[in-house]
């Protein structure tokens, strides 16, 4: 036998698992080329890592020398591997791990509009150790996963948000006045289910904010941009002055005259304000879901645990009382089961 004969024969198992590694990488890579989130996808990386380790490992094992010499290249591989465990565990290592939770928690998606600190953009892409978003100046901001998962993550609905914007107005305007106006600011708008907030009474002036749902996610920005013109084309247009913080205005008062509206407001009817729905129940809306499912949840536990004691109290009480406390178990369990069935239906909704 030739001398490449023979080392074609002792290397042949090593060169089969090196093809075929290549050919699964390949046809992964053609795959994931098809795919929507592409080669930049968290499980095509992965999976990546995984069969390349692999192979590696199989290939050293299958190797054409002695055992100790396979035993000293595993040896060294496993030192190499945790030299590069250890010097990275605070950059790559930790944010591919956050990168694993995020996949895993789906915080967000591709397309949602996120806040992180100072910054705000549209997430394009997410890797395994980086998110990428494009800011409102379509620039490419790269976000290592860490920050994201060490820091809070503010992600607009898809379903609609809270557009707002706030004014401060002087005393002398009746706020009665000023929430008519704001409302109609923001009904010309276009937001949906309108309503006005009295957000500080600060030295020189009142600070207002109004608010509206959003119920169509393409364009906040221009959004927010609209109802701030509308804002001053209603103040403004009606003769209305808006007074900022940084401006100071001093008039010169008679000292007896009183510094309130023309025509003060009076309390409304207790019936009309009960009437107006309140704003956080569109603002809180899925706090408000889960908190109705945890209290169904606690109702559901305080029936099983009642069902338990009539059952215990049923083996100790005399034969005449015996149909009472059985009538009362039954009551109990049915209770016990519209409950359950509430909860799951609650479940189901989010």
């Amino acid at each position: 036998m030739t001398p490449f004969l023979e080392l074609f024969h002792g290397l042949w198992p090593t060169l089969t698992v090196a093809a075929i590694t290549a050919l699964i990488v390949a046809a992964a890579t053609w795959v994931a080329r098809r795919s929507q989130q592409g080669t930049a996808g968290l499980l095509y990386q992965l999976m990546n890592w995984i069969i390349i380790s692999l192979a590696i490992i199989v290939i050293v094992i299958l190797l054409p020398v002695s055992d100790e010499t396979q035993g000293q290249i595993l040896s060294l591989l496993g030192v190499v591997l945790t030299a590069v465990i250890a010097l990275s565990s605070t950059t790559f290592v930790s944010n591919a791990m956050a990168g694993v939770m995020l996949h895993l928690t789906q915080p967000f998606r591709p397309g949602d509009y996120v806040r992180v600190n100072q910054e705000f953009g549209r997430v394009t892409k997410r890797s395994l150790v980086h998110t990428q978003i494009q800011t409102e100046w379509r620039d490419i901001t790269t976000l290592p996963n860490l920050l994201l998962v060490n820091n809070p993550v503010t992600v607009m609905h898809r379903d609609g948000t809270i557009i707002s914007a706030e004014v401060s107005i002087g005393y002398d305007v009746a706020y009665t006045r000023v929430e008519e106006l704001l409302l109609q600011a923001a009904e010309g708008a276009d937001l949906l289910e309108p309503f006005v907030l009295v957000q500080e009474l600060l030295d020189h002036a009142v600070l207002y904010r109004v608010c509206g749902f959003l119920p169509e996610m393409k364009h906040p920005l221009s959004s927010r941009s609209n109802l701030r013109k509308k804002v001053l084309e209603h103040l403004h247009g009606n003769g209305v002055e808006i007074v900022s913080p940084a401006f100071m205005n001093q008039r010169q008062l008679d000292p007896t005259a009183a510094v309130i509206p023309e025509q003060p407001v009076m309390h409304r009817a207790q019936t009309a304000a009960a009437e107006t729905p309140a704003p956080e129940e569109k603002i809180f809306d899925k706090a408000e879901e889960a908190a109705s499912l945890e209290e169904l949840k606690q109702r559901q536990e305080a029936a099983r645990q009642a069902v338990k004691r009539e059952k215990a109290h049923l083996k100790t009480v005399p034969q005449e009382q015996r149909e009472a406390v059985e009538r009362r178990i039954t009551q109990l369990e049915q209770q016990e089961m519209r409950l359950a069935e509430r909860a799951a239906a609650q479940s189901q909704k989010e």
